[in-house]
């Protein structure tokens, strides 16, 4: 109503011109029309052209349906149009002819858009997705109408996806379908529901645009990378697992238990060359044992306020739980147990150490939808609750960040106190930003400051593993993304030195 009283005044307005002008003929009318007289919708055109069309629009909002910029400019036409009834009162009839056309054109596009009943689209994708690795999704749109359309997709990702492409443009014809193929990239993990797909649907002359929400509900739980796994699987197999930088390890004393046969490499001992199996199948073929079995591995994955720093996009946690599972899947491979505690300001999750194909899954679940807090970790709480569950040996592999002396000195002090009982490898990652900063070859100024404070800080932080190491604590000092590779070969290290 506002907007028809701003109209009206605005007529008044004019009226005041054409008094002016001296048409009085024009001003009468126009003052009738104000009145309750037969005549005002023929005297205000443009009113009659807002009262007309704002039915349309209130419809058009109702329905999710909206008029395109070329429908902006044939509301403006009347406008300019009116103009002229303060030159000459004949323009009026071209006016009202002009109104009537437009609305008449307004009224038989938007007969043109589809209803929503006559839409369908279908989600197809794989329930799991790994972090930051893309991930294919097929999408299904199907007219049931009987026009040929031309429609917009986009699916409803959640913000912490990034989709190539985002949007998609789909000449469909009637009563048939199209698929669209498109990639998303997960940047967290954790579970994520897409609810629908939304359509942008075009009317036949290009008037008005429709807007569609077909509810497809889908549930995709992202977790932590896991196509390393396959791959290590693969190079495992065909004896390169150098190029993930794990590297072979020389066994200190033999196991004797006969595993399998498999093609001879540099350094593999050549007391053990199968000579019969080489002389049949005309290659060097040498026998592998299996190494001391059913051991155990407890992972103390700190989730507190330290692990919330990021490389390359990617939180220190996530790093912790990429190399965890790598580590997992190697154990479990070797036939040892392998369990979890994650931990912040309270225990968060257990998982007990347990053999099998079987436990991936219990640790994929477990960690998936864990994320740093910005608590003060308690390593008390971690280590009580791990002597209270896990009372046989056990190489104890904690990952966390040391940045201060309070959480260094209970590092220190509860790593070193499972020492004899269990193998401990406290393992602390590096900030580039430290490193980066110590090495920086402007030494002046700020600089030379920053570089100051830098050395010392990894002064204190060496000093903080020689103390581990004194202790009879196992440490190990590396970048976030050189975790994974580092971790296995420690791990197979400890295997060959029969160490646990």
């Amino acid at each position: 109503m506002n907007y028809v009283t701003q109209l009206i005044q605005s007529e008044l307005a004019l009226t005041m011109l054409a008094q002016t002008s001296g048409d009085q003929n024009v001003m009468q009318r126009i003052f009738t029309s104000l009145g309750l007289g037969a005549e005002d919708l023929t005297a205000l055109p443009l009113l009659m052209f807002v009262l007309i069309a704002v039915p349309f629009l209130i419809y058009a909002y109702v329905w999710s349906v909206y008029p395109t910029r070329w429908a902006a400019c044939l509301f403006v036409l009347p406008l300019l149009i009116s103009i002229g009834v303060l030159i000459s009162s004949e323009v009026l009839t071209y006016v009202l002819v002009i109104d009537a056309a437009i609305l008449l054109l307004l009224a038989i596009d938007f007969r043109t858009l589809p209803a929503a009943k006559n839409l369908a689209a279908e989600r197809e994708t794989l329930r799991i997705a790994s972090l930051q690795k893309k991930h294919r999704v097929t999408l299904l749109i199907v007219n049931m109408g009987s026009r040929r359309l031309k429609i917009a997709i986009r699916d409803d990702l959640p913000q912490e996806f990034s989709a190539t492409p985002e949007e998609f443009q789909v000449d469909l014809g009637a009563r048939s379908r199209a698929t669209v193929h498109y990639e998303f990239e997960p940047n967290r993990r954790g579970a994520f529901t897409l609810n629908y797909v939304y359509l942008q649907v075009e009317s036949s002359f290009v008037l008005w645009r429709k807007f569609v929400r077909i509810p497809v509900e889908t549930v995709v739980k992202v977790y932590p990378d896991m196509k390393q796994l396959s791959e290590y699987a693969i190079l495992a197999r065909t004896n390169r697992l150098s190029l993930m930088g794990v590297r072979r390890t020389r066994k200190v004393g033999q196991d004797h238990d006969f595993e399998r046969l498999r093609d001879y490499t540099l350094d593999d001992n050549y007391k053990h060359i199968d000579w019969r199996s080489t002389a049949r199948r005309r290659r060097l073929t040498v026998r592998e044992f299996q190494s001391s079995q059913s051991q155990r591995i407890i992972f103390l994955i700190d989730c507190g306020r330290m692990m919330t720093n990021e490389v390359d996009g990617i939180s220190l946690l996530d790093h912790s739980l990429n190399a965890m599972l790598m580590m997992s899947y190697v154990a479990l491979r070797q036939g040892d147990s392998v369990g979890a505690i994650c931990f912040s300001n309270e225990v968060l999750s257990y998982v007990p150490p347990r053999s099998g194909s079987n436990q991936m899954n219990h640790l994929l679940h477990a960690s998936y939808d864990r994320f740093p807090q910005l608590v003060e970790s308690r390593y008390d709480s971690a280590f009580m609750y791990l002597r209270a569950h896990c009372q046989k040996r056990s190489l104890v592999v904690m990952i966390s960040n040391v940045i201060d002396e309070v959480n260094a000195h209970q590092v220190e002090q509860y790593l070193g106190t499972i020492v004899g009982r269990h193998l401990p490898l406290g393992i602390l990652l590096r900030d580039h930003r430290i490193f980066d900063a110590a090495d920086t070859e402007k030494l002046y100024g700020r600089s030379l400051f920053e570089a100051a404070a830098a050395a010392e800080i990894l002064t204190w932080r060496h000093q903080v593993l020689t103390d581990l190491a004194h202790r009879g604590v196992m440490a190990m000092d590396v970048f976030p993304e050189d975790l994974t590779a580092n971790l296995v070969n420690q791990y197979l290290e400890i295997k060959a030195r029969h160490l646990l």
